[in-house]
């Protein structure tokens, strides 16, 4: 390690002080995950609340008609609260709420805790269980497990998991004891086989029989289903002290949902499987709880059913009508059924009509997220949207006849008009999930240029491409289209250009790749000819991609066959040699040859467009993980800074082998440094910097000074500011982080289960000053002098001084200013030598702006002789790309500097558009020939833009004699079309080099080859 890299970070540590940042939901519309369970308070209109399996809970607020989050409070430490797997609202004392919350009940997740709020889930408080709670485990959409007496609301009784059976409090959820009375911990087991889901699920659901208590006193009859086919309903008429099982219950099945009518039924949804993902047979059942009778009330039975029953909803105003909704009947659709007489008739809310065609009940409104479709057409058989799927919970307004709402796998759907089902109208089904976000963000991108501001790759539901953070998407990511979009990246010097993956399903789509790839910012997606094969396997998917500075080439680390690399957009790869299966890669963002990667404590780097990586000297880093999937596993978050070849950050690490923090490296990976000042990282972003600051923004997931939080740092990590506070946590954020390049201040913050979050500081520094233009041309010949003028943008500020180098121009003598006009004086201009000059204006805030001024002088001839001879590659009269590929000769007797020249190709750029340069090739080295846009100040018929190509230092000199090839690419950003023809550079006939008039030459400024357009 090298210890004196940065000798500006402090030896000692000092406390990091908080910013107030406003923090916003990015909007999708739908939520994109599943929501298990819906719950309405009985006595208090409209106060309405919504679980999710590993986003946390939601209340409804009425006015908006939208849901608010009431877990962002849940921090890095205790993530498993996002884990609902049962919620309780009090109907005595409506300002009450409980959850039990917990995420997995498998190896990689804590003990759960029953939490409970006072103030409707504003605020918690916390007891924590001696056994872990399965939020996002099999049967989490059964319930509700968690339930308070309606009578007698400190008695409250949760039913457990992996056999730990009923337990209850009498003190308001405060402490809890096991009911040892009870006598089954359920026997069901989803998969034995599978570290997830070889564990019992336990009971599912409590209900209380109200009208065996008064208020103040117990409640005296309690119902519990229990995941078990054998006996799965049980009874106490006693408050809870004893227990036996319904006598004549059926068998086989096991029991979802639960719920008594005040007719004196118990209804009862069943499903050989606990969901949400299975169930092939199920039923519906009532009980009397008067008679002791059972009735199999199923609405369909024998070969028309191939599917259980999850949703059951009773209507509180009508107590014979009732609603269940199908568990996991794949085809063509969910359905819904609907009771007006106690399930002894039930109508769908669609049904055959003369096959293939359907007749409906419901019609599907899905403005507020256009992309429920999928991106496919519908049809009867397939139909898009969907009703619905995972439907496992449904539930009637207690209030209000005409409002459902029911949970699917990616959103929340309702109705306000459910009665019109039963007088022969249609029931309108929309989304009702405004405010919801649920998804599992695995990538985000914040490009430079483009329409668009944030791109994501998300688990389930692809990925969207953001032009309006408030607004609901139209599309998500489509051809090729799978789930889960695992990783993304784009092309730093040439942006529109983006790489992603995910994984196909090629039993149902056999010719999908696993890789798609757009040329326009993620409007459009398209997949390359070819995936990574190692001769007998083709890659599943998966893994991570990284694409080259200038989109030359695309790397990926692939999740079962090793890395590979195409130069070739996709249509062939080779595989990396010198780089383990499974690194972790990242591109440098300046240099397109150059990627790095990271696997088990070793850095490595790759100079060819990754062919071949070399492990690096590098030391300290942790060695025992690469990247967690998992929300409690570590997380390596590796990326190059944009604009600065070699520059890497490096966060991860892990307390086990106390190899946890912030590195950085300036020499490509030789070596790093370990920043004092950070204690644990795990995510590293970049963003626009600073006003007066020329390093980007640094933006990472981190405990600094003992606090875990999300930071900024201004000074390159010398110093870091808290940007989020303790009700803005998000619980274990250890997806994606980035700032974006054009806004100062943002960042955006990708979660698992809570979404893609975005946050601008409450008070943001003074927005700086502009120029235009930024660059000029001075002719020191007399008779072409002019003054330049430059038009200001002030944004509030003023104009301070104008500098060159240290030298203060003078204003009224060098300089004049006339409102937002300054007029740089020929007198002064003619003072200066050839070559360029950079003017600075320094404004009364924000960072200061330059001129830089090419001085030439014609009057004096050169001594120099060049020629240029140029063909087109493409000759096409339209296409997205200019390819323009010249050879530079010299024909004087004495070399030429190659920094002294610009060449120049004029061209109509029809459609103002921003625009990339790629240099492909040159013997000078593609990395040293520079390409600038210049737009003419009035355009001609041939020509309104020039592309001028120059040199760095590193070019060196041009023989006497000898000459050099330069093999150039101009594009838009969204890659729309050029037309060539009659464009003034360009040559139409030529295959071959020749001289080529068209494309002047210059040396220090004055035009040596060629002529400009008239």
């Amino acid at each position: 390690m090298v210890g004196s890299l940065f000798s500006a970070f402090p030896a000692t540590t000092h406390a990091a002080s908080s910013e107030p940042y406003t923090w916003k939901s990015v909007v999708t519309g739908a939520g994109g995950g599943f929501v298990p369970g819906i719950i309405f308070n009985q006595t208090e209109p409209n106060l309405i609340y919504a679980r999710t399996d590993i986003g946390g809970a939601y209340r409804w607020n009425q006015a908006t008609s939208s849901w608010v989050s009431i877990s962002d409070s849940v921090g890095w430490v205790d993530w498993n609260k996002n884990g609902v797997d049962a919620l309780a609202t009090d109907p005595i004392d409506p300002n009450k709420v409980y959850m039990a919350t917990g995420t997995y009940t498998n190896h990689w997740d804590n003990n759960g805790q029953i939490m409970r709020s006072n103030d409707r889930g504003n605020t918690w408080q916390t007891t924590p269980l001696p056994f872990k709670v399965g939020g996002n485990m099999p049967g989490r959409s059964a319930g509700e497990r968690l339930v308070i007496d309606p009578n007698k609301n400190n008695i409250l009784y949760f039913g457990a998991r992996s056999g730990n059976g009923l337990w209850k409090s009498i003190d308001s959820g405060v402490t809890w004891s096991k009911v040892t009375s009870f006598p089954n911990v359920g026997t069901y087991i989803q998969n034995p086989t599978l570290d997830y889901g070889n564990d019992l699920v336990g009971l599912s659901w409590i209900t209380f029989d109200k009208s065996t208590g008064t208020l103040g006193n117990a409640t005296q009859t309690i119902y519990v289903g229990v995941a078990d086919t054998a006996s799965s309903v049980y009874r106490s008429t006693d408050g809870g002290v004893t227990w036996t099982a319904l006598a004549g219950q059926p068998t086989g099945f096991l029991p979802h949902h639960g719920e008594l009518s005040s007719t004196g039924d118990l209804y009862i949804t069943y499903s050989n499987g606990v969901g949400p993902y299975d169930g092939s047979k199920g039923e519906v059942w009532k009980y009397n709880k008067t008679s002791g009778a059972w009735t199999n009330i199923s609405p369909t039975t024998g070969t028309d059913n191939w599917y259980g029953f999850g949703g059951l909803a009773l209507d509180a105003q009508h107590p014979n009508t009732l609603m269940v909704s199908s568990l996991n009947a794949w085809w063509p659709d969910e359905v819904i059924f609907r009771s007006t007489n106690g399930g002894a008739t039930w109508s769908r809310i669609w049904d055959w009509g003369n096959y293939p065609e359907r007749t409906y009940k419901f019609s599907m409104d899905i403005t507020a997220a256009p992309w429920l479709d999928h991106g496919t057409t519908s049809t009867s058989l397939d139909p898009s949207p969907k009703l619905g799927w995972m439907m496992g919970d449904l539930e009637i307004d207690p209030f209000n006849s005409n409002r459902m709402m029911y949970g699917t796998g990616a959103t929340i759907y309702g109705s306000n008009n459910l009665t019109s089902w039963d007088t022969g109208g249609k029931v309108n089904i929309s989304v009702m999930a405004k405010g919801v976000e649920e998804t599992a963000v695995l990538g985000l991108i914040s490009p430079p240029t483009g329409t668009s501001h944030l791109i994501t790759a998300l688990g389930d539901v692809s990925g969207f491409r953001h032009e309006d953070l408030s607004v609901a998407p139209t599309k998500f990511q489509t051809s090729p289209s799978w789930a889960t979009t695992m990783s993304i990246d784009y092309a730093e010097l040439s942006p529109s250009y983006m790489v992603r993956v995910g994984s196909a399903d090629k039993e149902k789509t056999p010719s999908m790749k696993s890789i798609g790839i757009s040329n326009d910012g993620g409007v459009n997606w398209y997949m390359p000819n070819s995936e990574p094969s190692n001769g007998t396997k083709t890659t599943v998917g998966h893994g991570q991609v990284a694409v080259s500075a200038s989109g030359n080439s695309i790397l990926w680390s692939t999740s079962d066959i090793g890395v590979y690399y195409s130069k070739t957009s996709g249509n062939s790869w080779t595989a990396s040699a010198g780089l383990p299966a499974g690194a972790k890669i990242a591109s440098d963002r300046v240099n397109p040859n150059k990627y790095y990667g990271f696997y088990a404590g070793t850095f490595y780097v790759s100079v060819d467009g990754g062919a071949t990586f070399t492990a690096t000297a590098a030391s300290g880093f942790p060695t025992n993980n690469v990247a967690g999937l998992q929300p409690n596993e570590a997380q390596i978050s590796m990326k190059a800074v944009p604009g600065i070849e070699g520059d890497i950050w490096f966060a991860g690490g892990n307390t086990v082998e106390n190899k946890y923090g912030l590195w950085h490296s300036t020499n490509s990976g030789a070596s790093f440094t370990k920043l004092t000042n950070v204690e644990e990282a795990d995510l590293i972003g970049y963003g626009k910097a600073a006003p007066g600051q020329t390093y980007m923004a640094l933006y990472t997931v981190a405990k600094i000074d003992g606090v875990r939080g999300v930071f900024r740092s201004d000074d390159v990590g010398a110093t870091w500011v808290r940007i989020n506070d303790d009700a803005h946590q998000y619980a274990k954020i250890n997806m994606a982080i980035t700032g974006d390049p054009r806004i100062y201040g943002r960042v955006y913050l990708g979660t698992n289960g809570r979404g893609t979050l975005y946050a601008d500081p409450v008070n943001p520094p003074a927005t700086g000053s502009t120029i235009t233009p930024i660059t000029a041309s001075f002719d020191k010949k007399t008779a072409n002098q002019a003054d330049v003028a430059v038009t200001m943008t002030l944004n509030g500020n003023t104009l301070s001084t104008i500098k060159n180098g240290t030298a203060t121009l003078v204003t009224g003598t060098d300089y004049t200013v006339s409102g937002s006009t300054v007029t740089i004086k020929k007198a002064y201009l003619a003072t200066q030598a050839v070559g360029t000059t950079t003017l600075t204006f320094e404004f009364s805030a924000g960072a200061a702006q330059s001129l830089v001024v090419t001085i030439s002088d014609t009057s004096v001839a050169p001594t120099a002789a060049l020629k240029v001879q140029m063909y087109n590659g493409t000759v096409t009269a339209s296409g997205n790309t200019l390819n323009p590929k010249f050879k530079l000769v010299n024909t004087s007797t004495s070399a030429v500097a190659l920094s002294d020249v610009k060449l120049r190709y004029y061209y109509t750029i029809d459609g103002e558009k921003a625009q990339s340069f790629f240099c492909d090739w040159s013997q000078a080295g593609s990395a040293n020939v520079t390409g600038t846009f210049v737009k003419l100040p009035t355009a001609k018929a041939d020509a309104d833009y020039y592309l001028e190509l120059g040199f760095s230092s590193a070019a060196g000199s041009l023989a006497a004699g000898a000459s050099i090839d330069i093999q150039v690419r101009v594009a838009k950003e969204d890659w729309s079309n050029y037309t060539q023809t009659g464009d003034y550079s360009f040559n139409a006939v030529d295959t071959n080099f020749v001289d080529w008039t068209k494309a002047p030459a210059y040396i220090s400024g004055n035009l040596i080859w060629g002529s400009e357009p008239n």
